[in-house]
């Protein structure tokens, strides 16, 4: 089941992602617009247009958040690989998104202390 989520998310992603689909989205909006007159502006013209957006907003949030979820785990993991491999990388250096927020801040600090650093060198 989960593969097929993927594979239809993944898939839905791209298609919504291209420049034809917002194409098709001006193109429905502009119709919707020009046969206001034609439906006299009716609640029922305008609830047409709410209600499509509304719908496809609140799918394309799961689809998006599915999608990011995805691209940043596997940006993790390209990331750990290229640390283990890298001979004199700290390994412990590969699962800091499980680390407190307090010890994530004194990383920060460390690596801002060490651009400072090289900052110094740089400028000599």
């Amino acid at each position: 089941m989960q593969d097929l989520f993927r594979r239809i998310s993944t898939a839905a992603a791209d298609m919504v992602g291209s420049s034809w689909t917002f194409i098709v989205a001006v193109v429905i909006v502009l119709a919707w617009a020009v046969s206001g007159p034609l439906f006299h502006f009716s609640d029922t013209w305008q609830l047409l247009i709410n209600t499509g957006t509304t719908i496809i907003t609140f799918l394309m949030v799961f689809l998006i958040q599915h999608a990011q979820n995805r691209d940043a785990e596997c940006t993790q993991l390209k990331l750990d690989e290229l640390i283990r491999a890298v001979k004199g990388a700290r390994t412990m250096m590969i699962r800091l998104e499980d680390l407190s927020d307090e010890d994530l801040k004194r990383l920060r600090q460390e690596f801002s202390e060490l651009h400072k650093g090289n900052d110094l060198i740089e400028k000599s």
